[in-house]
Parts: C-alpha cells; structure tokens; sequence
C-alpha cells in the first residue's frame, strides 16, 4: 500500500475529526513538559540537600579542630606577652616559641631551674616569666605572678588531661566532672557528686570554678 493510498483512505477521518485530534495532540505535548519540568524540578530538590548536608559536615569538621586547641597566657619577661592558641598537647615550651622566646632582661637561671618546658599545658593555663631580681613564689610548674589563686586549675574550663594531673582523678572522673559543667564553687563537685568526699578534701584546695 504507496503513500497516497493511505492517504485517500484516511482522508474523510482526518476531515472529521481534526479538531479533537488537534486538541489531543496540544494536550499530549503538555503533558510531556510538564514530566520534564516535574523530574527537573526534583533533581534541584536534592541537589539543594546534599549541599545542606555538606555544609553541616564542614561545620563539625570545624568545631573538632577548635576543640583539639587550648588557650594559654604568657606574661612577663618575653618578647611579645598575651594569650596564644596552642595545640591541644602543647607545652610549656611552646608557648615560650609562640611568644617569640625570653625577653632580655628574663631571668634565665630561674627559668633552667623551676620551670619545666617539657610540662603540658591545658587550656586556660597562666605562665608568668620573671625578670632578673623579681621575687617569685616557687614550687609550680606552671608559674605565676604571684597569686596563687592562678595556679590553680579551673574545673570549668581546664582539658581532660588538666584534670588527670590532680589526685584522686583518673580520666573517667575526669570526663565526668566535664559533663557536668558548669560549677559555681568548688563545693559543687561534692554537691553533684562528680567526685566523692575522700577525693574532694584533697582537690579543694588546688581546684577553682573562675
């Protein structure tokens, strides 16, 4: 069957009925736009996700870093005395290269006999760096200006490793005390039984909440 055959025998239908068929076709055609947009409206969708998702995975990927660095105060006799941000596991030494090293005028034969530089630090720890002739109070690692208030370690802010160095307190307890900051007064180690009244009586006195 050629070509025009077809043709003659389909004509009168196709005179008939144009106009539904015509309206069939339109019909047809939007209705195949309107899947396209559908499923392109979708993929954006989850493209818009995925992208929100990575965004919260960059921001914990942040707060891990900030977590794993401390604070510490150098002052005194250095060259540039203030506060550093030092690795988590930094010591005293480091803290003294970050402060650019002792100042002239330091008191170096005070350093190389009651500081240690190989002492870890923790974070919101206080070094003070006397000058030649300055009386300084002894017997810390970690000296100060001579209040003894800042030898102290501070429940509410000092690192799991800090903690460990007092007696009585192993990493669990410290972890512990952690979880149950923040503390008003020392008393509330005891209050909230973080610790129990054997190991409080001998942390008392070297612990503080400020």
């Amino acid at each position: 069957m050629d070509v025009e055959s077809v043709i003659a025998q389909y004509s009168p239908f196709l005179k008939k009925y144009w106009l539904p068929l015509a309206l069939f076709l339109v019909g047809l055609m939007f209705f195949v736009y309107g899947l396209i947009s559908f499923f392109g409206l979708a993929s954006k969708k989850q493209d818009i996700t995925f992208q929100k998702t990575d965004s919260v995975s960059t921001s914990s990927k942040s707060d891990v870093v900030n977590q794993l660095s401390i604070l510490v105060d150098i002052e005194g006799a250095v060259v540039t005395p203030g506060v550093y941000k030092l690795v988590q596991n930094a010591i005293i030494k480091d803290a003294l290269v970050a402060s650019g090293g002792l100042s002239s005028d330091a008191d170096r034969d005070y350093v190389s006999k009651n500081i240690n530089l190989a002492a870890k630090l923790y974070d919101g720890a206080k070094i003070y760096i006397p000058k030649v002739g300055e009386v300084i109070a002894q017997g810390s690692q970690i000296p100060d200006s001579g209040n003894s208030a800042q030898s102290l370690i501070n429940v509410n802010t000092a690192s799991s490793d800090a903690l460990d160095v007092l007696p009585g307190i192993g990493p669990a307890t410290a972890a512990k005390i952690i979880s149950g900051r923040p503390y008003t007064k020392p008393q509330d180690l005891l209050d909230k039984k973080m610790v129990s009244s054997k190991v409080f009586d001998q942390i008392k006195d070297k612990i503080s909440t400020y």
